[in-house]
């Protein structure tokens, strides 16, 4: 699975990753027959990677070898209603492994 290959670009990710959960917000909130049960998990996902993000801004994020918290909250959510399910996974491989630094 692809990872980031420098600090900024798993910045970008996380940055990328709020901007789609407000989005999707704003897409539930309009039209909540079809998306109206994104609202459920939205929140919960927005604060945790709030955390992680307010972490790297701080200094005090460290790369771990362990899931970090939003993925036991994204592995159920049908793709149809988490469109960028991918990001996360994406966040998440780079939280577990680093950086990928291209070691030839």
């Amino acid at each position: 699975m692809e990872r980031a290959r420098n600090v900024e670009e798993y910045v970008d990710l996380v940055d990328q990753a709020l901007f789609e959960l407000d989005d999707l917000r704003m897409a539930a909130e309009y039209d909540q027959d079809s998306m109206g049960m994104s609202i459920d998990f939205l929140d919960t996902l927005e604060q945790q990677v709030k955390v992680l993000r307010s972490g790297m801004e701080e200094g005090s994020y460290k790369f771990e070898d362990k899931d970090l918290p939003f993925m036991d909250v994204i592995k159920d959510i049908d793709d149809r209603l988490l469109p960028f399910k991918q990001l996360f996974r994406m966040i998440n491989e780079t939280h577990k492994y680093g950086l990928d630094v291209g070691e030839d």
